[in-house]
């Protein structure tokens, strides 16, 4: 049994471990904002005992209990993966502190920086993330870097950028959206910070809104969990519910759309309708030698690039197992064409999110779309 077979078996187990005669088996959905507070309480410590819903909860507790397992480290919940960054950011950033970005990455982080931190005499460069290592680290506080990147899937060598930003003493923030804790350990190979979405695979039906931080460092950990204290940044009960539901079958699905998105990627390559794909897991991936060394898996993400916005949008209206949506991480195999965001990607590029749909189907309606075209 591996130590991550082990971690799963926990993360199925750890609620129901501590259960008494007649508890129930799933975790109750609590929503209250209010709880039972008598006589004097310690300020310092008020954070570890439930008294109003801004500070945490039983659902609260439960999920940052599943993923500070699935992260190797104490973990906070957030309302949103943007939530996550900006805790990240506005806790541990001061005036004249300056931030390495991907330019490749997901847009909104950029947003953030040129309209909020910006003013804030908080500077910020960007690079893309096949570059990030060759950057001079020495002048950032903080680098963050999306591995791989979304939507073009490229890989950044996190051993070789960890060491590069401990020695320059910046902080490395690692989004792992893309692959999650199951695939991916950021925080074993050097990182200081890991965050996702969990509004993607984590959750994994399309159904909630959440995020989280993990970190090893309490010098870290302390002042993002004070920020989202005095913010009000809170994930709600029902959402925090939800995830932890997902949680409890994201190795079953995640490992079902992994396997459907390692048989699909060289059909998709093959088919005479394709230029080109994205896949860390395909051998002549420009990312395929450094994904292979560093995660267990080479995730379901696929970049497709057809021959134009045409094509493009004429393949994901017509095939009926592929949803069109501006998210990914579902159940259900999603499609878009990232252009029309403004990404720097041809216009026909398509982001594939493969669900898990039997594959025999999921393939015909895939194939016979692109021979339609």
């Amino acid at each position: 049994m591996t130590d991550q077979n082990k971690t799963l078996a926990d993360m199925l187990h750890l609620y129901s471990r501590n259960l008494v005669q007649n508890d129930p088996v799933s975790l109750p959905l609590t929503t209250s904002s209010v709880y039972h507070l008598r006589g004097d309480v310690d300020p310092e410590q008020s954070h570890v005992k439930d008294h109003y819903g801004r500070f945490g909860g039983p659902v609260w507790r439960a999920v940052e209990a599943k993923l500070s397992l699935l992260e190797g480290a104490p973990s906070l919940l957030f309302p949103s993966g943007m939530a996550a960054i900006a805790a990240v950011f506005y806790a541990l950033l001061k005036t004249g502190d300056k931030v390495l970005l991907p330019s490749d990455g997901y847009y909104t982080n950029r947003a953030l920086a040129e309209s909020y931190l910006a003013p804030m005499g908080i500077k910020f460069e960007v690079c893309e993330t096949v570059n990030m290592c060759e950057v001079e680290l020495s002048s950032f506080a903080l680098i963050l870097v999306e591995t791989p990147s979304n939507p073009n899937l490229d890989v950044c060598d996190l051993r070789r950028l960890s060491q590069k930003a401990r020695q320059a003493g910046a902080k490395l923030v690692v989004d792992n959206t893309t692959m999650s804790g199951l695939l991916q350990r950021p925080l074993d190979l050097g990182a200081d910070i890991v965050l996702a979405s969990d509004t993607k695979v984590a959750g994994g039906h399309a159904d909630l809104l959440a995020g989280h931080v993990a970190t090893r460092d309490a010098k870290l950990y302390e002042p993002m969990r004070e920020w989202r204290k005095f913010s009000g940044s809170i994930c709600g009960n029902f959402d925090a519910w939800l995830l932890h539901r997902g949680l409890e079958t994201l190795e079953l699905r995640l490992n079902r759309m992994c396997e459907n998105a390692a048989r699909l990627a060289p059909l998709l390559a093959a088919h005479p309708a394709v230029q080109f794909i994205r896949y860390p897991g395909h051998k002549d991936d420009p990312s395929y030698g450094i994904a292979k060394g560093q995660m267990e898996g080479f995730g379901f993400l696929i970049g497709l690039c057809l021959a134009g916005e045409a094509q493009a949008e004429s393949f994901l209206q017509s095939c009926p197992y592929i949803a069109e949506t501006t998210s990914f991480g579902s159940i259900h195999t999603s499609g878009e064409r990232r252009a029309r965001w403004g990404d720097d990607v041809a216009a026909g590029f398509i982001r594939l999110s493969i669900g898990c749909e039997p594959f025999a189907p999921l393939w015909d309606a895939t194939e016979s779309s692109l021979d339609d075209l």
